[in-house]
């Protein structure tokens, strides 16, 4: 099953992750992070401020950038999380309900998964991708070694992607690849260093663009 919005991030192939992003530096962080070239972010609920930074980027990029919300953990939160405008969720769990009311509204959802049955299970359930986590501690081969029987599932490896190693990620099978504290970095972002935030996110995007699209 393949969405418009799911073709968008295997085109794009980089979801961009605010986690613990100040909502006063919201704006000028995503301004510099689609200069770079991303055009997915998700801003997690455990961000403080986080569903008025959703809808607050939404109004101010919503042309330019697909905003979503991640560390959806319940219904509860997906449905504020839907209310505040993200046009995707994310998760690091498989939460059935979260699914199950995604759908309803039609939005893409996500779910974190790490083994082969909840990988399976997510899409029987109609997930179009999934998220596996956490790459970082899994190690990147178990992307290609979970592909070799499930590559018909899309897959958006994160956690522990960076420089060095995204493009082996994408031709492992990635789909795409979520990118939280090596991308969108804190210690750049309060010094207020936005310039050194394009740079590196035009480093990531020339990186993915390098790599055959996959399925």
């Amino acid at each position: 099953m393949t969405t418009d919005l799911l073709a968008s991030v295997k085109e794009e192939k980089i979801i961009a992750i605010f986690r613990g992003i100040a909502k006063d530096n919201g704006e000028q962080t995503a301004k510099a992070l689609a200069a770079g070239g991303i055009s997915f972010l998700e801003i997690t609920l455990n961000t403080d401020g986080a569903l008025d930074l959703i809808d607050e980027l939404k109004g101010k990029f919503g042309g330019h950038l697909h905003i979503g919300a991640g560390t959806v953990l319940n219904l509860a939160m997906a449905k504020d999380a839907i209310s505040a405008g993200a046009e995707y969720i994310i998760s690091p769990n498989l939460d059935e309900k979260v699914l199950s009311f995604g759908l309803e509204q039609g939005i893409e959802v996500w779910p974190g998964t790490m083994t082969p049955t909840e990988i399976v299970r997510a899409y029987e359930l109609g997930a179009s991708a999934v998220k596996v986590f956490p790459i970082g501690s899994l190690g990147i081969n178990y992307i290609k070694d979970l592909r070799a029987p499930l590559n018909h599932i899309p897959m958006i490896a994160t956690g522990g992607v960076n420089l060095d190693n995204i493009q082996e990620v994408l031709r492992y099978g990635a789909a795409a690849v979520g990118l939280g504290g090596n991308l969108v970095d804190k210690r750049l972002i309060e010094k207020g260093d936005f310039e050194q935030i394009t740079k590196l996110a035009s480093a990531y995007c020339e990186l993915a663009r390098g790599v055959a699209i996959n399925g």
